[in-house]
């Protein structure tokens, strides 16, 4: 296995460099496409890296990737599945693609708020719907005795 090289992007302007024994891969039967081998090939490819552990990260990416993922997260290991091929090759390369996807994704800076001011138009309409819907209430009261 060879590193995992993951292009510049925002939060990793020079990219990173994923050393290979930071990186697991396990290989099963893909429940695919295959014919007769689909029973006798590991074609399906998982792919697993500790983001907690892994020396590529800075500790702002690190809690960037850790925050953003999370619901991928098995403790702090980020692993994905690859069964879309019918060769190990293929799937081995669309794994560590996608893993290399959701880091640079994972890791880029957030994009800051850019604060917006409501038009004089819809404030108007908001008020003049106020307005209404405090007389359809008023409306609804028991007349007084006057």
């Amino acid at each position: 296995m060879e590193k995992l090289r993951v292009p510049p992007g925002p939060g990793a302007p020079h990219g990173l460099l994923i050393p290979a024994g930071e990186l697991r891969e396990q290989f099963s039967h893909a429940s695919g496409p295959g014919g007769q081998g689909v029973n006798t090939t590991d074609s399906r490819v998982q792919l697993s890296l500790d983001l907690a552990t892994t020396t590529s990260l800075t500790e702002v990416q690190r809690r960037l990737a850790l925050e953003r993922l999370q619901t991928r997260l098995a403790g702090t290991v980020l692993t994905i599945n690859a069964a879309e091929h019918r060769s190990q090759r293929r799937n081995r390369t669309a794994a560590r693609e996608r893993l290399a996807e959701l880091l640079r994704e994972s890791i880029a800076p957030p994009v800051p708020r850019r604060p917006t001011r409501a038009t004089r138009c819809s404030h108007r309409r908001r008020l003049q719907g106020k307005r209404e819907r405090a007389e359809i209430k008023q409306n609804r009261r028991r007349p007084g005795l006057d």
